[in-house]
């Protein structure tokens, strides 16, 4: 991704929901949970039913979130991160794209609320 477009990316409009106003979207699959952490972050533990995409392979290569987005694009997708500022960024990014994206806040945000916390799955 060019340095303006992710410059733009930390500034714009993007939906914030809290972690338990979006349990029954993502439990009923009309939402799907993100986590952009990379992947370093992800072996303390991740959301249950969170996809692992992190957000340097979103600004970059796209390797990972290339096939996704083509097999999910009429769904709404929400992300958390560590602290909600990458989340943000992402939602951003995809919202630009016409995707349809809320931030959904930290990990802490989602486990404190009472989501699983499972050991991420090997990829």
């Amino acid at each position: 991704m060019k340095p303006f477009k992710l410059i733009q990316a930390l500034f714009g409009p993007v939906p914030r929901h809290r972690a338990i106003d979006c349990f029954e979207r993502v439990r009923s699959g009309t939402a799907i949970l993100i986590d952009v952490r990379e992947p370093d972050e992800w072996t303390a533990g991740v959301a249950e039913r969170a996809v692992l995409l992190s957000l340097s392979d979103l600004s970059g290569p796209r390797a990972q979130w290339t096939p996704f987005l083509a097999t999910h694009r009429e769904r709404e997708l929400l992300f958390y991160c560590g602290a909600g500022v990458r989340s943000a960024m992402a939602a951003r990014i995809l919202a630009r794209e016409g995707f349809r994206t809320a931030n959904a806040g930290s990990f802490k945000e989602w486990a404190a609320a009472g989501w699983p916390v499972v050991a991420p799955r090997a990829r």
